[in-house]
Order: C-alpha cells, then structure tokens, then sequence
C-alpha cells in the first residue's frame, strides 16, 4: 500500500502562490538597459565613475592649473632637434617655451618640434589628449612691431602652440591688437564678443598636434581667462619703461593670461640702472602688485631653488627656471 505524501502544515496554511504579472516589452528593455549599465560600471571601477564626474580638462595643461589657483613652472630651449623636443614632452614641468626672439626665426623648425612632442604613449596613459607639457613660443617681434606680429600670430596658432609670450609689450592698444589676432571672430551666441576676434581660420595642423576635431578645437582656441573654455595663453612681457608705467592698463586687457618681466636683461636697461640696482626690484613689484590686482598670473625668472621659493611665496605664479636643452 503506498503511503501518503505527507504535507507540511505550514504549506497547507498558505495561501497560493501568484504569479507576477507579465511585463510590457518597454519595462524587459529598461531592466536589461539598467543592468548593463550596472556591468559596465563594475567593471570601470569606482576611481573610473568619479573622473567621468569631473568637469572636462583643458586641452592645455598650464592653463588647468592656472585656472585651479596653482603656479606654473618652465623652462626655455632654442634648441628644436627632434631629440630635443621629444624630452621636451615628457620633463617634469608645465610648460616650455621657444625663444627665437634673438635666434633665427625658424618656424619650420618650430613646426616640427611642434609634431615632435605629440606623445602618443601619454596619451593612452593618460586617457585624454592633454599633453604633459605646454609648447609656447617667443619671436623677433616686439609690441610695437604690430605688423610683424599680426602674421607670427597667426602662423604659430595654426602650427599648434598653446600660448605666445609678446616681446616687449608697451601699452593697451598693443596688447589689444594682439589679443584680437590670437582670437577667431565669435559666434553670435557667444557670451565673449570683446575684442573682436581677427584670426584667420586653418587650423588643420592644430587639430591634428592637439588631437581633437576642428568643432573641439574651435572651441577652445580661445584666449584664458576670457573665455572660461579657452586653453591659448597670450604673455606679455613688461622690458620697458614704457611698459612699467602703462602696466595696469596692460594687465586689464581682457584676454591677458599672465604678464612675465624681462628684468633679466632689458628693463635694468630701459630704466639706466645696473641689474642689482634696487630699482629693478621696485620694478618687480611694481609689476607683480599689477597682477594681483587684475587677478593676472605674474611670471618670473628663478634660476635656483631658494628664488623660486621666494617668487612663490611672494606671489608669483609663473616661474621660468632652468634650460631645457
């Protein structure tokens, strides 16, 4: 005789179960939807979520710093050999610069340093296309030269530097034409109309040195700190007496991204004093209170170590030291 199956009470007391409601083919979407977002953020990992959070980088390193409060430090070649340029992209600093202001001016030279500091490795390293170090340049131009650097501008944006430092600069009307020839003539929706924009537009090598699209770069080819999105630093630098005296006009030209002082050689000149006179340090001040007071990053030459801590500590916030050569 087979004996019965014997129940639990607690079974016998349950209700039946239901089963769920069948869901719509939008709801099965949603929920595969939501758990391969769920996979791929497990495998991105928490570090990974947390920068996709973060405002976008500027493409110019210098310039990411500067706008989070921090210094800059540099150095200067004029040695532009591929060798030369491929350290270059890779020294501990947040910019260097070509001076060609007293060598030949070799812009073909300057182009090639130019591609010769496209890091692909850091790239990939790093997962964006900012590079490492920031490439300016210096040319024969001085302020005053206004036709001579209307076309150096031009043709060392469209290379692909990230900032020009201006020889020499003595007035506002100066340093506005300058501005305006680093600047594409704006959208009409842009909120950065002044001064009007007079680059001509060929950006075909700059995009490719930057590794954007053209729509990226047009986008932040613009002057710092005019244009929060911009990432092209203009520099004037204050050699003459001229310059001192006009130099809060100077720093209040929309557009200036930092002032750097050329009292290592020209202005002790301009002024008729020696180097170590204490006049040149009054200069010094002079310029660097200016920047202060327009919120301008001041750059400086500091060769050793207890001068670049002292400029720091005093306030500046660009420091050239060394050679990179």
């Amino acid at each position: 005789m087979t004996k019965p199956t014997l129940v639990p009470s607690c079974l016998l007391a349950a209700k039946p179960l239901r089963r769920p409601a069948p869901r719509s083919f939008r709801q099965r979407l949603l929920a595969r939807a939501a758990l391969l977002l769920a996979f791929v953020l497990l495998l991105l990992g928490p570090a990974s979520i947390a920068s996709a959070q973060q405002p976008p980088l500027h493409f110019n390193p210098a310039v990411e710093r500067l706008a989070h409060g921090q210094s800059i430090v540099g150095i200067q070649t004029d040695d532009m050999s591929l060798q030369n340029c491929h350290s270059l992209a890779r020294v501990d600093f947040d910019y260097a610069y070509v001076d060609m202001e007293h060598g030949p001016l070799n812009l073909d030279g300057l182009a090639y340093c130019i591609a010769g500091m496209v890091d692909k490795a850091a790239v990939l390293k790093k997962g964006n296309a900012q590079p490492k170090v920031a490439l300016f340049a210096r040319f024969p131009a001085y302020g005053r030269d206004l036709e001579s650097n209307d076309w150096i501008v031009k043709q060392a944006l469209d290379m692909g530097l990230m900032g020009i430092i201006f020889n020499g600069v003595d007035n506002k009307e100066q340093m506005m034409r300058l501005v305006q020839y680093m600047r594409y003539p704006q959208q009409r929706t842009s909120k950065y109309q002044q001064p009007l924009g007079l680059r001509g537009y060929a950006p075909g090598n700059a995009t490719f040195a930057w590794g954007i699209s053209a729509a990226e770069y047009e986008r932040h080819a613009d002057l710092w700190p005019l244009n929060p999105e911009g990432d092209l630093l203009a520099i004037p630098m204050i050699e003459t007496a001229e310059g001192l005296k006009n130099v809060n006009e100077i720093a209040a030209v929309p557009g200036v991204g930092a002032i750097f002082i050329g009292a290592a050689g020209d202005l002790h000149q301009y002024l008729g004093v020696p180097q170590d006179s204490p006049e040149v340090e009054q200069a010094r001040q002079t310029i660097l209170a200016a920047c202060k007071a327009h919120n301008v990053a001041c750059g400086i030459t500091a060769l050793t170590k207890a001068d670049v801590d002292k400029r720091l500590a005093e306030g500046w916030k660009m420091i050239r030291t060394g050679r990179g050569e």
